[in-house]
């Protein structure tokens, strides 16, 4: 089983869908479950992936459609694998209104996020970290100015700690955030030059009503997205 870890805060963790603290159900085709896309859930057991992925995650949010289903469904072609086998593993992780100092190796959502990927590598390799977050960090000044910085030591201590040097970062640069800082936020995650670290651009994608959150079709596109990302840079070279 292929593992993908999906981390950040709320644009990874799904708000598609979402009005006013509800989720309207609506999953569009592409992000519809499948018997061989699994997710690990907040008590460490397999079972089929379906939306909102991250529901037994951020449990302190509503959470509707993310990209982490289209996101599968769009690489599972791809992949050699038995029928009905068990072709990929998704491992939620992301808390809505996170800073990235809240990943710092140490606290408690980094932890949180090793432990989970550990107890998902004993079923599979991991194959990449999807990594959406930085809207909250746009509305410090200070937390803009060391968001690269910061950024690079994640993946550093990620790749360290889960013993994989070279582990692929698939992160997304910003859609939304405070109009002061976006840019320089934005700026911060496309000029991490690190090896086996793509970015996808989220610019240009549809809001929700609070010009923050992605909504549901959007989601669908950067999940394929995503996912290109992902056999483009990555798929030839682990098969």
């Amino acid at each position: 089983m292929r593992i993908f870890v999906l981390s950040g805060q709320s644009n990874m963790a799904g708000r598609g869908g979402v009005h006013h603290k509800r989720w309207d159900g609506v999953v569009p085709p592409e992000c519809a479950p499948s018997p061989s896309i699994l997710r690990l859930s907040a008590a460490l057991a397999w079972e089929e992936a379906r939306e909102p992925l991250h529901a037994d995650i951020d449990v302190t949010k509503t959470c509707g459609v993310g990209p982490g289903m289209a996101f599968a469904r769009a690489v599972l072609p791809g992949l050699q694998q038995p029928p009905g086998a068990a072709g990929i593993g998704l491992v939620p992780c992301a808390v809505g209104g996170t800073a990235i100092w809240e990943w710092a190796c140490g606290e408690r959502l980094y932890e949180q996020m090793v432990r989970r990927a550990r107890a998902a590598a004993e079923y599979g390799e991991i194959e990449a970290v999807l990594w959406y977050q930085g809207e909250s960090d746009a509305d410090s000044d200070a937390a803009t100015a060391a968001y690269q910085d910061n950024m690079e030591k994640l993946i550093a201590n990620v790749r360290a700690d889960l013993g994989i040097p070279l582990l692929p970062f698939i992160q997304v640069a910003l859609a939304s955030g405070n109009n002061r800082n976006i840019e320089k936020v934005r700026n911060a995650q496309l000029s991490i030059n690190l090896p086996n670290v793509v970015t996808v651009d989220a610019l240009g994608l549809a809001s929700n009503e609070d010009h923050l959150h992605l909504r549901t079709e959007s989601q669908v596109k950067l999940g394929e997205s995503l996912a290109q990302a992902y056999t483009g840079n990555f798929l030839q070279a682990n098969c």
